[in-house]
């Protein structure tokens, strides 16, 4: 591990100065996913600028009817917050997917959306990676390839977005609140997040002089109809393989509204809203979950070891969607899938 520097951000408006003065920075909050990086020499700060004494801890309704989450509300007081309980259970459901409840005492929100791939080659600095050494070629196309992407994969990265929170949060329509040099702004979420394509080194579209102030829920959140669906090789402490965010609302036994998001399977949390739109107006069986399926995985690519998502993918929309519509989500404190 590196000798680095530290210092601690007064307010929001410090942290920005701090971090333009010297971009290659790094915040710190809870650090579950940053100071394993140092460890490994995969990040290499020369600075880290603890920004835990922000007024960020807060959640809070908002005038539209939403809810505003501020970035450094740790995961387990979201997961168990009244307001998120109540009206977005989806989000509770997934944070609790997640982790373990030590790691969620102290994981931040803000920090669950820049956490980065736990793809084997991003960690091993013995080998080539797009993402760590942009150029030197991706280790996992031709290698190891059990736990990766199947869709918006590049000829650079095949690595995927680690985070259970950020799918329900693309399936809810989040957005992003971020501070820098020119002020603020608002990114919706499902734009937040970036597909590798030829730059697999960046994760996000936040620059590199912001920091994310709070994530904003829109007032509709499928409390009644949801599911926040994980399929993983261990059922605590592990990695989707596969993981499915749905939320339905449902008139006349029919579909009349719907949300799906992917995990485990993309370099972003994967939401293909013409998939959604396929479910809209149609009654509520397996053929239309199947057809919905088929939709969103339709340019699913597999590699030589995880052509096996793709199926699994296929099962896990067809269950979590049969979940939703029969108001039974799955428990993550049992965590049999039934």
């Amino acid at each position: 591990m590196i000798n680095f520097q530290y210092a601690r951000a007064n307010d929001v408006a410090d942290a920005v100065r701090r971090i333009t003065a010297e971009p290659a920075a790094k915040f710190i909050a809870g650090g579950t996913n940053l100071i394993d990086l140092m460890k490994e020499n995969v990040e290499r700060p020369p600075l880290l600028i603890d920004i835990t004494r922000l007024p960020l801890k807060s959640v809070e309704e908002t005038a539209a009817g939403g809810v505003r989450i501020g970035a450094l509300v740790p995961n387990s007081d979201l997961a168990y917050h009244p307001l998120i309980e109540q009206r977005y259970p989806m989000l509770a459901s997934a944070i609790l997917a997640g982790a373990s409840a030590q790691l969620r005492n102290v994981a931040s929100t803000g920090g669950n959306l820049l956490q980065r791939t736990r793809c084997y080659y991003f960690y091993d600095t013995a080998t080539p990676c797009n993402k760590r050494d942009p150029g030197s070629g991706c280790s996992a196309i031709t290698g190891l390839n059990r736990t990766h992407a199947i869709l918006g994969t590049s000829d650079a990265c095949i690595a995927t977005h680690p985070s259970d929170m950020c799918v329900a949060l693309a399936a809810l329509d989040a957005s992003v609140h971020v501070a820098g040099p020119t002020g603020a702004r608002a990114i919706a979420f499902t734009d937040f997040h970036r597909l590798p394509e030829n730059t697999p080194q960046r994760d996000t579209n936040l620059e590199p002089s912001e920091i994310i102030t709070a994530v904003e829920l829109p007032a509709r959140g499928f409390a009644a109809n949801y599911t926040y669906l994980k399929f993983r090789d261990r059922l605590s402490y592990a990695f989707a393989l596969v993981s499915v965010a749905a939320g339905l609302e449902l008139k006349d036994g029919k579909i009349a509204e719907t949300r799906l998001a992917l995990g485990g399977v993309a370099h972003k949390p994967w939401r293909d809203r013409s998939a959604e739109a396929a479910l809209r107006g149609q009654p509520v069986n397996q053929t239309t979950f199947t057809r919905a399926a088929d939709v969103l995985l339709r340019d699913a690519k597999g590699f030589e070891h995880n052509a096996f998502k793709i199926d699994l993918a296929r099962s896990a929309i067809v269950r979590a969607l049969t979940q939703a519509a029969a108001g039974t989500p799955q428990s993550q404190s049992n965590k049999k899938i039934r």
